[in-house]
Formats: C-alpha cells, structure tokens, sequence
C-alpha cells in the first residue's frame, strides 16, 4: 500500500469511531497543500513577468533597452510561422546531439578507466583536473586552427563541455562502492567483470546520471557560446544576430527559446533518473 492509501484509510471515518473535525479538515487540505507545492516554483517567473509587463507600461525603461512583451511574443511568433526558428532550433540540436553524445561517451570511458584502475587514475587525473580549469572559450582559437570554423569546432568544444563532469562524476560513482561489498564480491569468487557490473556499477548509477545532467547542462551552454562567436546558424547566432541590428525583441526571444529547451530537456533527465532510482529501489525490494 503507497504512503497516500495508508494516509487515506487512517484518515476514513469508521463506523463505530466518527473522525474528528480535526482529521477532517486536515484531510480537506491535502488536495490544497499539494496544489500550493506545484505552484510555488511559479511564482517568481509570473512575478518578474508582472514587473517586465509593469515597467514597459509605465515607461520605467526604454523600449529600446528592453522591449515590451507583446513584442517579443509577436517576433517569436513571426519566427515560428516562417519557419525560421525551426531552422535555428534544429541546427542547436544537431550540434548538441552530436557533441553531447562524443563527450558523454568518452567521459564514461575516462571516468571508468579511472574508476577501476588507481594506476590510470596516478597518471591521468592530476593532468586531467588542470585541463579542466581552462573554459571552452580559451580553447576555440586553438581548435580553430586545427579543424577550421566548420561543425567540427562546433562538436569538439561541446564534446569538451560534456566530458568534464560525466568523467568525474563516473569517477566518483565508482570509488563509492562500500568495501564490505567488494569483500562480499571476493569470497563468492566474483570475477573483476562481475564485480564490476553486479557490485560496482548499480551502486555508481545514481551519480552517473548526476554527471550526465550536469554533462548536458554544460553542452547546452557550451552550444551557445560556440554559436555567438563562430556560427551562421543556430540559436546563439539568432542571438548574435539581433545584438548587431540592435533588435533586441529579437535577442529576448532567441533567449527565452534557449532557457525553455534547456529547461524542458532537464526535467525530461530528471524524470528519467527519477525512474531509475524507483526501479532500482523495487528491485532492490525484498
């Protein structure tokens, strides 16, 4: 029985037992209580929508600073009917796509090579924190001149971005693997293959997925820096783009297309790792 049917039938009146006002009215509440939690996130962006849609009545600032919202509704309008905006959005997301995936799949093969052996972590680590200090920004006139200003840069700054936190989350999750199960693991004779997918590897799922959102959140804003300083195409070019006509309801639009894909995709990453966790504690269940 789920924590809710329990505190369903605790609350039901019984027939020799009436429930008391008190129960009552606190049963009552738990559809408002639960209402109250999913709109509380919402009230600072309704809030700051009320003061931008406040302060371009009044005339609090100029239109031309920060352009009213009806404006920027109707240029994010005029893009989504032209098509437009498609192009930009789907260009993003191949780049991503693509520099997402190269950098989660080496940071998994880094972070577990360095996970399983203290030998590769010796050589690798200490070289690879100090790597991981320099922002992808300082990298881009380096890898401009091996590869050029095509997609190629494009995908090796944002695979860069992504590695870096799946690497170390990976590291971690492997390293926290309690010893006792280890030694559990070494007297049934478990192979190091089987202790590595039947002991190591459920327990380091949890932080691998940590590191794969952090690895997306860092690609995603990688993905625009890349595309405001080297693109013709693209979100952050969109954005470029309305900074140089001075259209700045074309920039606020561009803007608030990239916080709500990359709100949107976190969430969905949350409900997946979400999923996980429940389906592992089920199986985990005696």
């Amino acid at each position: 029985m789920s924590a809710e049917a329990e505190l369903t039938a605790v609350l039901r009146p019984r027939d020799d037992a009436p429930a008391s006002a008190g129960a009552r009215s606190f049963a009552s509440s738990l559809p408002w209580r639960r209402i109250g939690d999913r709109a509380l996130p919402w009230l600072l962006p309704v809030a700051l929508l009320a003061l931008w849609f406040t302060g371009a009545e009044q005339g609090w600032i100029s239109p031309q600073v920060l352009p009213p919202p009806q404006f920027v509704w109707e240029t994010l309008r005029d893009l989504a009917t032209s098509g437009d905006l498609w192009l930009h959005v789907s260009t993003s997301f191949t780049r991503v796509g693509v520099g997402f995936a190269a950098g989660t799949l080496l940071g998994l093969v880094l972070g577990s090579a360095m996970g399983l052996s203290r030998s590769v972590e010796a050589y690798l680590l200490p070289t690879f924190n100090a790597l991981v200090q320099i922002p992808v920004l300082a990298w881009l006139p380096f890898v401009l001149l091996i590869v050029g200003i095509g997609e190629p840069l494009k995908y090796i700054l944002i695979a860069k971005a992504a590695l870096v936190p799946v690497a170390l989350n990976t590291l971690q999750g492997f390293r926290q693997t309690p010893a006792a199960l280890r030694e559990v693991g070494d007297v049934y004779g478990y192979s190091r293959r089987q202790q590595v997918l039947e002991i190591v590897l459920p327990h380091a799922v949890p932080t691998l997925f940590t590191g794969v959102r952090l690895g997306f959140t860092k690609a995603w804003l990688s993905l625009v820096v890349v595309e405001l300083v080297a693109s013709s195409e693209g979100l952050g070019y969109l954005i470029v783009y309305g900074r140089q006509l001075f259209q700045l309801d074309l920039v606020m639009a561009a803007v608030i297309v990239v916080g709500a894909i990359g709100y949107a995709i976190d969430r969905l990453l949350d409900r997946l790792e979400t999923a996980v966790h429940r389906r592992r504690a089920g199986g985990a269940a005696p």
